[in-house]
């Protein structure tokens, strides 16, 4: 009797730390990363064009991560702007652009880039802006 209660509270233990790992895994993370359309890539930006605060967040769908604005509701990106995306793991790449920001939407985009290490860029369509670049893990 007491080696089925023992084995009973081993099992109970597995269970549990089972589940822990997956809702930890499932949690959603942000990687901020910044735009600096100052030439000669100013950190700082200048008086007339602050750096562009922007986010790659990963965790909501599996395989995918979603480019959008660093400041509340997701806004502050660049709008329609360029993502290159590389996996690293995968070798698989692909280009998408981030949307017009109209009608009360922040300019986002979702990119199936697949498990694995990923790097990111974001280019402004518009003048000379040094690139924002990202690397991240997506689930």
């Amino acid at each position: 009797m007491n080696l089925v209660r023992r084995l009973t509270v081993c099992a109970s233990v597995v269970a549990a730390s089972a589940l822990v790992s997956v809702s930890a895994a499932s949690a959603t993370v942000t990687v901020p990363f910044q735009i600096n359309p100052a030439p000669y890539g100013n950190p700082n930006g200048s008086f007339d064009a602050p750096a562009v605060r922007c986010m790659a967040v990963v965790g909501e769908q599996p395989g995918a991560v979603t480019i959008t604005g660093g400041k509340e509701g997701g806004w502050g990106c660049l709008l329609s702007s360029e993502v290159h995306w590389l996996n690293l793991s995968t070798g698989a790449s692909g280009f998408a652009r981030l949307s017009d920001g109209l009608n009360g939407f922040p300019a986002e985009v979702t990119l199936q880039t697949g498990t694995g290490q990923l790097a990111v860029t974001v280019i402004s369509v518009a003048g000379a802006i040094t690139p924002g670049i990202a690397t991240l893990y997506v689930p």
